[in-house]
Order: structure tokens, then sequence, then C-alpha cells
């Protein structure tokens, strides 16, 4: 994180992790035969976890990447990259 030392920032981070994997922010998404779901990578976090009940069977993913907007914080400033390029599609 910007403006912040190593330890400072692994601090901060493992804060917001804890905040952000809290039972009540969470979803648990029970798959059957067709189901399709998708979300906001920029605005939330993807984890599969070993009892999703998918264990025996092959998961099938496709991602994909969508230009539009730049997302913006609750102040209302705009995202900027913090390494790499933004994504512009053809």
């Amino acid at each position: 994180m910007r403006g912040f030392s190593p330890a400072q920032s692994e601090r901060i981070l493992d804060l917001l992790w804890s905040e952000a994997t809290r039972t009540e922010y969470t979803v648990r998404f029970r798959w059957a035969a067709g189901s399709v779901a998708f979300w906001d990578n920029r605005a939330t976090a993807h984890l599969a976890i070993a009892d999703a009940g998918h264990l025996g069977h092959d998961r099938v993913l496709y991602r994909v990447a969508l230009e539009g907007d730049v997302p913006k914080g609750v102040d209302g400033r705009e995202s900027e990259p913090v390494s790499g390029e933004p994504f512009h599609g053809n």
C-alpha cells in the first residue's frame, strides 16, 4: 500500500481481509446443473472453499474481462492502478 512500510501494509491488509471475510459479508452459492454465477472482481473477493460440493467433479471456469467505468471509492475518487497498465480491448 502506498505511503506505508511493508509491515504496516501487511497489518492493514490483514485487518481488511479479516473484515471482508466475515460471515455476514459472504455468499455461499449452491451449484446445480446449468448454474451460472458472476461477480465484479473490482469490488469482491472470490475464494473457492473445500466444502463447496465440487470435489470429485470437474469445475469449468471461464474468466472474462469487460470494459466499463473506472470504479470509485466511497469518497468519489476514481481508482488508480498500483502496477501494470489498464486493459483496453480492441
